[in-house]
């Protein structure tokens, strides 16, 4: 079993914000598409690290993980086995994402 880690602000951008691409580098499409889409298509399983910022905002977190329902065509059973989010400090953040995949997957006909 092939497993990825992705620490969103050593591989990806130390200030993640905003939904779209329009919004700057550190967006959450731009997360998604370039970095966890691939890497969920890729390994068995994809660990998404959300350490070292405390301040990710809803619109970030909804593009990036709603989106792989909404916009990649992933079921939330697939994100259930093969995906994995934590952040130490604020628990606030694991359970917006959580939050945002469960709604994505209410509102999509693949969603399971």
């Amino acid at each position: 079993m092939t497993t990825k880690t992705i620490s969103v602000v050593n591989d990806f951008n130390p200030r993640p914000y905003g939904r779209y691409y329009e919004d700057g580098e550190g967006s959450g499409q731009a997360f998604r598409e370039k970095l966890m889409a691939p890497a969920l298509r890729e390994f068995d399983t994809v660990h998404i690290d959300l350490n070292g910022y405390n301040r990710y905002g809803r619109s970030f977190l909804d593009e990036a993980f709603g989106g792989l329902i909404r916009e990649e065509g992933f079921t939330k059973s697939e994100l259930d086995e093969k995906l994995s989010y934590a952040h130490d400090l604020v628990k606030s953040i694991e359970d917006t994402i959580t939050d945002r995949i469960e709604a994505a997957a209410r509102d999509c006909s693949n969603g399971d």
